[in-house]
């Protein structure tokens, strides 16, 4: 199912991806398949070929969803539990962009900054000094697609690195790799996000030093027509870059 595009993409994801093997050379893998898919020809094809129904719209749309930091998340391919390729979407002054919370993921990650600008900051424990935060365990609830936060204390964590990343930049992390990151510009930004691996981690690890958090935050999927009319603005977007 899929057009050209959405076929060669998924071979490559799988080729490259799929099977047991170390994380480091996991994420290595990544950041090169990402780099590659993520050019400005190609991604302009994949996704004005997915704004046109290829794919999987329907499965698609129930796993993408507008972010509560003003960004959107648009689920490109679902490679099940050994990959998950998507588009981030900041929009200059849409909901409450800004830094992330502090936080970790389940799996391997690469990202390739297609247009715009990142900054990324890492961070590590720090028992003796750095900022304080406090820490939540982060899951997903059984029953619906909500997150659920579970406080786990207070905690410490010393920043150790700080780095931009202008369009054309790729980064890869391992899955316990401390870190947030935003954007600044007033335009809009856009990556290109790849999730892998499928020893997934039960929990995600989020620290914050806004205060606390609510036990659980809804995801809201976005309806199908909403998912293709978001592509297609995407592509038209990706067009005049």
């Amino acid at each position: 199912m899929g057009g050209r595009q959405v076929r060669a993409a998924r071979q490559l994801l799988t080729e490259a991806l799929d099977g047991e093997f170390p994380e480091h050379e996991r994420v290595l893998a990544a950041r090169t398949v990402i780099a590659e898919l993520g050019s400005p020809d190609r991604l302009l094809e994949l996704t004005a070929e997915l704004a046109s129904g290829e794919g999987d719209p329907e499965g698609c749309a129930r796993l993408s969803y507008r972010h509560v930091l003003g960004f959107d998340k648009l689920l490109l391919i679902d490679g099940g539990p050994h990959h998950m390729l998507r588009a981030h979407l900041w929009h200059a002054g849409r909901g409450a962009v800004g830094k992330e919370d502090i936080h970790n993921h389940r799996s391997p990650l690469a990202s390739y900054v297609v247009r715009g600008r990142l900054t990324m900051e890492l961070y590590a424990p720090e028992p003796d000094g750095g900022v304080k935060a406090d820490r939540y365990q982060e899951s997903l609830s059984d029953e619906s697609a909500d997150w659920l936060l579970e406080p786990a204390g207070p905690s410490r964590l010393r920043l150790t690195h700080v780095a931009q990343y202008a369009a054309g930049s790729t980064y890869a992390l391992p899955a316990h790799t401390l870190h947030r990151a935003w954007t600044e510009t007033a335009e809009p930004t856009v990556t290109l996000f790849l999730e892998t691996g499928s020893g997934r981690r039960r929990h995600t690890d989020v620290f914050t030093a806004a205060g606390p958090h609510p036990g659980a935050v809804p995801k809201v999927p976005l309806r199908v027509e909403e998912y293709l009319s978001e592509l297609a603005s995407l592509a038209e977007l990706l067009g005049s870059s």
